[in-house]
């Protein structure tokens, strides 16, 4: 177990980022260096109970910008790194690529040059406290049919823009272990799901779809299956293996929560007509569901063995996804000062 005094958070003001973060502050004694663009996704309010903290700093930058990345580095001598900061909608990957692969290929090569910098510099016993954790997906595993789960060592099959853009970082992050010892450590996670969460994922899109009773589109016939992980449990399954986990290694952190998207937009209509105020439009917001043309190349399921990381550290989602999903709708519910402003962004695709 490492004991990291100072950790640079790549992408904190993002929705799992931001997650982290609180964690951090809330149950660390840990220093956080918040690294973040602040794109059109960032989470604005996420990190307002933790901007006081004297542990907490932010740093506005682009990790494509090395100068910067070795600036941090420098001023802040952090003893981890926590990679979270991506472009990561699938929709979005499939009509402008070119952001994807600056942000998570380029991106993660600039920022393991900093880190990599930083570790050689360092003293032999703070060579053995340092960790660079990257956070990938599941999605690099490609897609299952309705049977098995893909482990730590399941061959990689990324099927969008998206998951070849998080695979090839994968790839340079375990290259910069073998290659040059940097104590890396790899994590997987299925869809994410919570507080913050950008409008433009499926979760967050429908909730304030029907809250606001418009058009609900699923994709295609709505079978395509997700394994959902609550975000604050996704968070503490980080710290786990930032701090526990084995140098070298990967550890996939699943929900083991499988439903089809149906069935999750079912859901949040029933606890929307339970909690949120009626329509004048229709008795059930299960009236608003449409269906619409399949998305490009859309994967019909993901599913991750999570064994490895239940066994070696511990971790074990606390949230089933029908307590985490009515905790989540009841947020947005009353939480529209945050989502209102979020809709005129230009940048957000509509589903």
């Amino acid at each position: 177990m490492i004991k990291p005094q100072t950790i640079v958070v790549t992408g904190g003001d993002g929705f799992i980022g931001s997650a982290v973060i609180r964690l951090l502050i809330a149950e660390t004694d840990v220093r956080v260096v918040n690294l973040d663009k602040l794109t059109y996704a960032a989470s604005g309010t996420a990190l307002r109970g933790v901007e006081n903290s004297d542990r907490y700093n932010f740093e506005q930058v682009d990790i494509t910008d090395l100068a910067s990345l070795k600036q941090v580095f420098n001023s802040y001598d952090p003893d981890a790194v926590m990679h979270l900061a991506a472009e990561s909608h699938v929709d979005r990957s499939i009509s402008m690529p070119e952001s994807f692969i600056q942000t998570n290929v380029i991106g993660t090569f600039r920022l393991l040059q900093a880190a990599y910098q930083h570790f050689a510099i360092l003293k032999e016993d703070r060579k053995d406290n340092f960790r660079f954790h990257h956070i990938s997906t599941d999605e690099v595993f490609g897609s299952l049919g309705m049977n098995g789960m893909s482990s730590e060592e399941s061959c990689y099959n990324p099927r969008s823009p998206y998951s070849a853009s998080k695979a090839s970082s994968d790839h340079l992050v375990r290259a910069w272990g073998t290659t040059y010892g940097l104590p890396i450590v790899v994590s997987s996670c299925s869809n994410n799901y919570g507080q913050f969460h950008f409008p433009e994922k499926l979760i967050p899109l429908m909730i304030i779809k029907g809250i606001r009773g418009e058009s609900m589109p699923i994709y295609g016939d709505g079978s395509n299956i997700r394994d959902w992980l609550f975000v604050e449990d996704h968070a503490k399954a980080l710290w786990k293996v930032l701090s526990k986990g084995a140098v070298g290694n990967s550890y996939n952190i699943s929900g083991y929560n499988e439903i089809s998207n149906l069935e999750v937009v079912e859901k949040i209509c029933d606890l929307l007509d339970l909690y949120a105020p009626p329509l004048a439009c229709c008795k059930s917001r299960r009236e608003l569901i449409t269906f619409v043309t399949d998305r490009l190349g859309h994967d019909f399921r993901y599913a991750l063995n999570a064994a490895k990381i239940k066994h070696d550290l511990g971790w074990r989602p606390e949230e089933t996804f029908s307590s985490g999903i009515e905790k989540t709708v009841r947020w947005y519910i009353d939480n529209e000062a945050w989502w209102r402003p979020l809709l005129d962004r230009k940048m957000l695709i509509p589903n």
